[in-house]
């Protein structure tokens, strides 16, 4: 594994890269969910990288280890929303295309990192989409036992903290994690809208989905206890012009307790569901194959 930093020129990136010892195949690119650091994803990105492909990690502008330009290094006035968090995710892709020009490139979206890719500009470089327990943030999408304490999450807590602190402090509240104000009240806006990203964004916004072609494949988890099932097709049906599937995976189908939201990367699941999401990159090469 090597450490990187990517500068954008308006932000600086940190970035992990997982080199297979071999001639790498294809490249990944994993986006991470909000809040959750590019460490989280190094087990399943060094078992991926021994399986033949180039995997590259990185932390959004002002998150995990990618520096803010504050006088204090910290998030307070930090400027950064979440179309910067998608700038970030594409200057990661045009490195990684850089590195192997000649491979296919996937992305490999856990959650906000399967609704970003709709508002990248280099869609071109981009062979497919696996999204990992995502969809769309609209709070009546939620899990039930989400949807009973959000609205006061989203018009009590998150305007409050965020205007005393001049940044979200999630880690304190033990929500989500610290996150540049910006980030935090355009998710808002996002998710207090009935069409998520496209509905808060507007017509700009739904075509940017609309102009992606590359296949989007989605995993659900039934156990899920941010994401629902209708949520996630909502999310997937934004990409309308790409071949797409969803499918839904159950604790009971890899012999576990639980998988959760966050569950997919642990190391527990190295023999099941790593090697599916293996296979998925695969299927979408037989799908470009057949349709180039």
């Amino acid at each position: 594994m090597q450490t990187q930093t990517l500068n954008t020129g308006t932000a600086q990136i940190s970035l992990r890269v997982y080199d297979t010892t071999s001639a790498p195949h294809t490249s990944v690119v994993i986006g991470g969910a909000m809040g959750v650091k590019q460490s989280y994803y190094a087990p399943f990105a060094e078992w991926l990288s021994g399986q033949g492909f180039r995997v590259t990690t990185f932390d959004y502008r002002g998150s995990g280890d990618s520096p803010t330009d504050t006088p204090n290094g910290g998030l307070r006035g930090f400027k950064a929303d979440l179309l910067d968090w998608a700038r970030d995710y594409e200057a990661v892709v045009d490195a990684a295309k850089a590195a192997l020009p000649d491979a296919p490139l996937y992305l490999l979206g856990h959650s906000l990192g399967a609704q970003l890719p709709g508002f990248l500009r280099n869609q071109h470089k981009v062979s497919g989409l696996v999204s990992i327990a995502a969809g769309s943030g609209y709070w009546r999408d939620n899990a039930p036992q989400l949807r009973r304490m959000v609205l006061y999450f989203w018009y009590v807590l998150v305007p409050l903290a965020t205007r005393l602190c001049g940044y979200f402090p999630g880690r304190s509240l033990r929500k989500v994690g610290d996150l540049p104000a910006g980030v935090m009240l355009q998710w808002r806006r996002w998710c207090l809208n009935p069409q998520y990203s496209v509905g808060a964004e507007g017509e700009a916004a739904r075509r940017s989905y609309e102009q992606v072609t590359f296949p989007v494949q989605a995993v659900a988890i039934t156990d899920d206890e941010l994401m629902t099932w209708r949520g996630t097709q909502n999310l997937i049906n934004l990409y309308a012009n790409a071949p797409r599937s969803v499918e839904r995976i159950a604790p009971a189908d890899v012999k576990a307790r639980r998988i959760g939201h966050f569950g997919f990367f642990r190391e527990q699941f190295s023999q099941t569901l790593w090697p599916h999401a293996r296979r998925m990159f695969e299927r979408m090469g037989s799908v470009a194959n057949t349709t180039a």
